[in-house]
């Protein structure tokens, strides 16, 4: 489990997070020097829409866990609008972000209640309005009792893509500066994902969004690219950019994607 991490004794209190995100020559290992990031150095301006592509084990996970500061980093720095994130507040630094997870975590309870996950801070009407911006109050519209359905553990009652879209919409909800989305890579039929790909660039407007990207769609709809191969960043630039390039991203894209392309037609 991620080693307890807390605030230094006396944290910076940032009045407003723009969402500049900056990894200044950070390693990061799990086990003191098996180290799965390496010398990373990258911008991410505020509102700037990244995909991050690479092969299983690149370490693209574990980027999304260090800006969040799940786990310490051995060497470098990680800034969020210019201040080291080890010297910000955790809570600040933690409540300016939502991390979707590929594996959608639901509890036995109401929907209203999944999408609120404990804040009870955000209203009835916010929680049906993030539902609508993310294309979720239809299909919750058609249950039983609506917003007040139970769902069971896991949200087994749900379709894989109903559970992706209530997870958008508990994202939605609490208004985040920085979107963090680890796609879900299970096969969803063609009509939900053109609901989760409307919701996504819904979501990443005005938002500083960096998303583990597995969807062809996805990919070219973002701002910059970001290629890692075992624990190095090998490429950055846009779709177009990285296909004249040739290299990793090309192959990768010729690889993975072909089959998807056929699909998505």
């Amino acid at each position: 489990s991620p080693p307890r991490i807390e605030s230094i004794s006396r944290p910076v209190q940032k009045p407003e997070v723009k969402g500049k995100i900056q990894f200044d020559r950070v390693w990061f290992a799990y086990n003191d020097d098996e180290y799965v990031l390496k010398d990373i150095s990258f911008t991410i301006k505020p509102g700037e829409s990244i995909a991050i592509v690479g092969h299983t084990g690149a370490g693209k996970t574990s980027l999304i866990n260090l800006i969040g500061r799940q786990y310490e980093i051995q060497k470098g720095h990680i800034y969020l609008d210019d201040i080291d994130i080890q010297t910000l507040d955790l809570r600040q630094l933690r409540s300016s972000m939502a991390i979707v997870l590929q594996d959608v975590f639901l509890f036995s309870g109401s929907i209203l209640e999944n999408v609120r996950l404990g804040n009870e801070t955000i209203s009835r009407e916010a929680v049906m309005e993030a539902c609508k911006k993310v294309n979720a109050h239809t299909f919750i519209n058609r249950l039983s009792k609506k917003y007040d359905t139970i769902l069971n553990e896991r949200g087994a009652s749900l379709s894989m893509g109903q559970r992706q879209l209530l997870s958008f919409a508990r994202a939605i909800a609490v208004d985040p500066h920085i979107l963090i989305l680890d796609e879900a890579t299970s096969n969803i039929d063609t009509d939900t994902e053109i609901l989760i790909q409307k919701a996504l660039d819904f979501m990443m407007q005005g938002r500083t969004s960096i998303i583990i990207a597995h969807r062809l769609s996805t990919i070219k709809h973002v701002d910059r690219i970001l290629v890692f191969h075992k624990g190095h960043l090998k490429e950055m630039g846009s779709h177009r950019q990285l296909m004249e390039e040739k290299g990793l991203y090309y192959q990768l894209y010729q690889l993975q994607y072909k089959e998807q392309d056929l699909q998505l037609g």
